[in-house]
């Protein structure tokens, strides 16, 4: 029935162009929300799920970050997947990472999200290759992009919602993957035609953080559940 999830990556390579001028001189992970980096919050609610080992890939400001981070956050090993020498799209970072990543199922966690999930919801042990989290869609992706049909991931179907940019992973789905700059879409379309992708819906707190609006609007949220003490 598969194995505790204890690892996680964070994708946190991106320029940011939409959130510029912010971005020109600060990684985008390192954003705060309600006084705290995006990056941060994510370690802090990782942290309490269990996860002890994380790998994050860098790229634009890439020694801002690891210099903000360093290797130990808390008790939680920090490891960097460098993407300097030239960004690597989502799929390809994955396989650059493979050789931090072991062989045991992984969380990937969008860096650019603000987000009160509880992550140890995909930490349990589970027969699946993967499990997708879906969230209902933003005003700036009003089609969404998959189904669930039965506890799986569909590619069509009457509802549709967006990908929250949260998933648990077998690293044995990249095996075959040369590394070279490729998008993940692609790949997780593969996966969810071949029935090995789970998914829920979550309709908690969620704002994906790509442009000055948005991150004025997750500050917002941040701070109105903080005021809620929640």
């Amino acid at each position: 029935m598969g194995t505790t999830v204890t690892r996680a990556m964070i994708l946190a390579a991106g320029r940011g162009e939409r959130l510029r001028p912010f971005t020109d001189h600060i990684p985008k992970p390192l954003l705060e929300v309600a006084g705290k980096p995006l990056i941060v919050r994510h370690l802090e609610s990782l942290a309490a799920a269990g996860i002890r080992d994380v790998i994050i890939n860098v790229g634009h400001l890439g020694d801002v970050l690891m210099q903000a981070l360093g290797t130990d956050w808390h008790g939680v090993g920090i490891r960097y997947s460098d993407e300097r020498d030239g960004r690597l799209e989502t799929g390809g970072a994955l396989v650059r990472a493979l050789p931090l990543l072991g062989d045991a199922p992984f969380l990937l966690v969008n860096g650019d999200i603000c987000t009160d999930f509880p992550w140890s919801r995909l930490c349990q042990p589970a027969a699946s290759r993967g499990h997708l989290v879906l969230v209902p869609n933003p005003a700036q992706h009003p089609h969404g992009d998959f189904a669930l049909r039965g506890g799986l991931v569909a590619l069509t179907g009457e509802e549709r919602h967006t990908y929250a940019g949260i998933a648990r992973l077998d690293p044995a789905l990249f095996r075959d993957f040369p590394e070279q700059s490729a998008p993940l879409a692609p790949w997780l379309r593969r996966w969810i035609a071949a029935g090995l992708l789970e998914g829920t819906l979550y309709r908690g707190r969620w704002t994906d953080v790509g442009t000055v609006e948005r991150l004025l609007t997750a500050r917002r949220e941040c701070a109105e559940a903080a005021g809620r003490g929640l």
